[in-house]
């Protein structure tokens, strides 16, 4: 009887709750509730934890360059068109980098906006082969926590994020990701041509320094609104988990900056989605 109480009081928070969602999105793919997203999350966690390395135990690995080169290329120029979209959208035609609130009308700005927002949504998706690659090469070293716990809190968080509030200063995160995987999968795509082709990856070193300003920056341009005089950003909770998200991580690429470097340690061979230079 408490149970079925507390079910029912469950519902009414939600049918009560998601009256305030976006009335632009209605319709949309996987947007007209968390569980569809949540479903494919768990059922990606079981997967690569579990179910996948199982499967694979007594396989041989798949033999998977041609697939990846092309799945790196291609998501380099998916993350080039949504850089695109994001600053025709609001990023280079009006917002002011500090207290951008989301546009909720109907204009062909606004409603770009929310197009984009639901496409980096669904990129989250595509990005958890990044993940399958690692099981079906038998590269479950680099399935970790961090990795799995990134690649599954990114589509669910997102969803919350563009089911109310498609635009606005809460997406300068997402801007700075779309570049930043324009450099990180262009990496990648070089790196599974094959070893002829390692010559021209000299910018390696570089690439944490890259992924370590973009935590920066995204940590100090959500924190403005601590700052900031009668910010009238429609969902603060929203700003919050993006900053925790921005700072936890800025912490650990920091700690992997500090042993990699000031300590003198190597750095690791293999690139974050299971290439290694001596392959």
């Amino acid at each position: 009887m408490a149970f079925s109480n507390l079910t029912s009081k469950a519902i009414l928070l939600y049918d009560e709750w998601i009256k305030d969602a976006d009335p632009r999105l209605e319709g949309w793919p996987l947007m007209s509730s968390p569980f569809p997203t949540t479903f494919i999350i768990g059922t990606y966690v079981y997967f690569v934890t579990s179910l996948g390395p199982k499967l694979m135990e007594n396989k041989k690995p798949f033999e998977l360059r041609q697939i990846m080169t092309f799945y790196n290329f291609s998501v380099v120029a998916l993350s080039l068109y949504m850089t695109y979209e994001f600053l025709m959208s609001g990023w280079a035609t009006g917002y002011s980098f500090r207290c951008d609130i989301v546009d909720y009308s109907r204009s062909p700005t606004a409603l770009r906006m929310v197009r984009t927002c639901w496409l980096y949504f669904f990129s989250k998706f595509i990005e958890l082969l990044d993940t399958i690659f690692f099981v079906l090469r038998k590269k479950n070293n680099q399935v970790t926590f961090l990795h799995v716990f990134h690649h599954s809190i990114m589509p669910w968080t997102w969803w919350f994020g563009v089911k109310f509030a498609a635009g606005g200063l809460g997406t300068f995160h997402a801007l700075l990701n779309c570049i930043v995987h324009v450099v990180m999968y262009t990496y990648y795509g070089i790196c599974s041509l094959g070893p002829a082709y390692h010559k021209y990856l000299w910018w390696k070193k570089y690439m944490t320094t890259i992924q370590l300003v973009q935590f920066i920056m995204i940590t100090v341009h959500i924190g403005q609104i601590y700052i900031m005089d009668d910010c009238p950003y429609q969902y603060p909770i929203f700003m919050f988990i993006i900053w925790l998200y921005g700072s936890m991580f800025l912490v650990l690429f920091l700690h992997f900056w500090y042993h990699a470097y000031t300590k003198g340690q190597r750095l690791p061979k293999m690139a974050s989605n299971g290439i290694s230079k001596d392959e």
